[in-house]
Parts: structure tokens; sequence; C-alpha cells
């Protein structure tokens, strides 16, 4: 999935002699008409009264969307839909599934690959809990900054008739775009949350802006119109909605419950030993690395812990150690109350607390640590936003 790097020579109406356009027509010509239909039905503008209020008084529920891939499998998907309070940010509604996608991935096209699948969890929340519908949805990946202007978030936009935000974490190069070395000394200059920067390409189009999202953060995030909403509110309403890097309409995706529930049917396969001690070490996404990821989360200690939670018992001779251990009476430290804590245990066992026993040395030292880690695991390519 190569990123489109360089000047393309694009403009997001128009590309008549790119030969990603003829490719398109020649065999892929009906997505091409139907993208070219729905773009015509895009509105970059305000619709709703909420967004021209300073405060987006009237704002009272955000939402947001993703798919995200298991590690290894390209079909299989978590589709996932979460709605918050605004401004509160907490989760009042949340929804999931495994999918199959069953539609090739096509560069520029991955709209029809994944949105069928949100338009249904949209339409889903339409039908059991219409009352917190949200008033708006924040996209992970594009909306005007794509290859022709139309991507995922203005794809699901048009579909629902809902206000839709692009959010990509990483930059589509599209129309003279480049993460060069000038585009990395415009991001040097964002020095506080809130910062901004316009992505112009080659045809005099501001696609989107760059945004650095929190103070802490380094990498900026890339906001685009996706339908029904200014590029200006789009760029505000998603830095409100920001603690960490990541939004919390999609944040909450890796994050909360709905994600670990969707891939319980996947825990039947048991991880072997170094998965698991893997796992305790480097706590990932669960989506994006092994599906049983989610128990860093829990109170994991120790291998031990990991077997009994999970009913690996281990070799008859690891039983009987253990069996021996646990008769043991528990003595201090030979150097007394003041030794380190790990000292006197197996050097594997060396550093084996528990992620959640760590004191936070400031508030929020966990979230940040997820949020750092989550912005090292990206579950699209440049070219698929």
């Amino acid at each position: 999935m190569a990123a489109v790097k360089g000047n393309t020579g694009a403009t997001p109406q128009a590309w008549p002699g790119s030969p990603e356009v003829a490719a398109c027509l020649g065999g892929r010509g009906p997505r091409f008409r139907e993208q070219a239909r729905l773009k015509a039905l895009m509105v970059d503008r305000d619709t709703e009264a909420w967004q021209r209020d300073p405060t987006f008084s009237g704002l009272q529920r955000v939402g947001g969307v993703d798919v995200s891939f298991v590690n290894g499998d390209s079909d299989r998907a978590c589709a996932s839909l979460v709605v918050l309070s605004y401004p509160e940010l907490k989760v009042v509604y949340e929804d999931s599934h495994m999918v199959r996608l069953k539609a090739p991935y096509v560069s520029g096209f991955l709209a029809f690959r994944e949105v069928p699948f949100l338009v249904e969890l949209v339409q889903r929340l339409q039908e059991k809990e219409p009352g917190f519908m949200p008033q708006v949805l924040l996209v992970d990946g594009n909306g005007v900054l794509h290859q022709r202007g139309f991507g995922v978030a203005c794809h699901l936009g048009v579909l629902t008739d809902l206000p839709c935000i692009g959010v990509a974490k990483k930059l589509l190069q599209v129309d003279g775009l480049e993460n060069n070395s000038l585009h990395k000394e415009k991001i040097v200059l964002l020095q506080a949350g809130g910062d901004t920067f316009p992505l112009m390409g080659n045809s005099g189009t501001v696609l989107g802006m760059a945004l650095k999202s929190h103070d802490h953060s380094t990498n900026p995030l890339y906001v685009s119109v996706g339908h029904r909403i200014s590029l200006e509110v789009a760029v505000r309403l998603t830095h409100h909605c920001c603690r960490f890097r990541i939004p919390e309409p999609i944040r909450q995706h890796v994050w909360t419950g709905p994600v670990g529930a969707a891939l319980s049917q996947r825990l039947s396969q048991r991880p072997s030993t170094a998965t698991l001690r893997r796992l305790v070490l480097v706590p990932r996404s669960p989506i994006r690395t092994d599906p049983r990821a989610w128990l860093c989360q829990a109170d994991i200690r120790s291998r031990d812990y990991i077997r009994r939670t999970l009913g690996h018992p281990g070799s008859p001779a690891q039983r009987q150690e253990r069996s021996q251990k646990e008769q043991r009476p528990k003595i201090c430290p030979k150097d007394g109350p003041g030794a380190p804590a790990h000292q006197g245990r197996p050097p594997e066992d060396h550093g084996r607390d528990s992620i959640t026993d760590l004191k936070d040395p400031q508030p929020g030292f966990q979230e940040q640590q997820k949020d750092q880690q989550l912005e090292r695991t990206e579950h699209h390519e440049d070219s698929d936003l």
C-alpha cells in the first residue's frame, strides 16, 4: 500500500491525465463513478447552529468510528462506534463487532471496503438508541485530504448525512504535500496544543490543517473536512476533544470495553508463554497485536498469574516447584527491609510487576503511556486514509 508521494499534479477536483484514474476507468470504473457521484453531494460548510457558536453551545454528543485490523489478517477487522457526551467526553454508547472485509483493497477507494460496516453501526444506533445519535462523527482517516478530495470521512458523512471530520495520524502525501524536511520544520514550530499550520497543495487548495493536539504531543494530527462542517470548526472541535494526542472519540476504540468484547471470540486459542511475557512487558493495542493483549490492562503480576488466569497449569515439575514455593514461609531480603523489592526473585521475574502497580509520577501518566504507544502503532498505510 504505497503512499502517493511528491507532486502528483492532482487537485481534489479532477485528475484527468492521471495513470491511476486511467486504471480506475479501465478496471474500476463503477467505483470511480460512484465516488464522483457521492462527492457531488458533499457539503464543506457549517450547517448546524452549534457549529457557529464559539463555545459549541448545543453540542451534546460526539461520536467516533474506526475499523481496526487484527495483526496478520487483512480481511478480519473490528468495526466500532463510540458516542461520548460533550464537553464531559464520557462514553454514553458503544458498539462494535468483528467483520470480514470482502471488497478488495484499491488505493484511493478504501471507503468502499470499510464504510459499509460503519454505516451499519450508525443505522443500528438509530434503531436501538436514537437518543444517543451523535451530532458529529470523528473518523480515523481523511476527508478532502485525499487523492480525489473524497476520503473515508467524506464518504461516511454523505451516506449517513452526519457532520464528519477526518482525523489522520499520518500525512497523506497528495497534491505535492510531502513529509519532507520543510514539513518537519513546520512541525517543530508548533509550540502549544491548538497550534496549527495549513496543508496547502500545489493546486493552491488548503486540503486540511496540521494540529498540535496536546502540549506534550510530538507529532501533529492531520484534520480535514468530511461533510457538513468547515475546516476551522473541525480543527477547533478536534482540539477540544483531545485530552491526549488522539481525540477521545477515536482513542476510546482501543482502550475501552467494546474492543475486548468484540475480540473475546478469538480467545479460544491459548497464547504461548513467550507471547504472554511480551504482552506483559510491552502493553500494546488489543487490535494491533495479539487480541489477548487486553490482559495487560488487568492486574497481571507474573507468568504464574497468567497461567492460572488462562488455565495453563505448566509442566508437572513447574507445578511441584510452585507448590513448594507456596509452602515456604515468607522472609525479608537478606539485606534487610531496605533492600530492593525485586531482590531474591528469580532473574526472569525482575520487573514483572503489573503495569497497574506502578505509581504514577503525575496524573494521567498511564494514559499518556497508552497514548504514546498508540502513536507508534498505525493500522492504516498512508495511501489508505
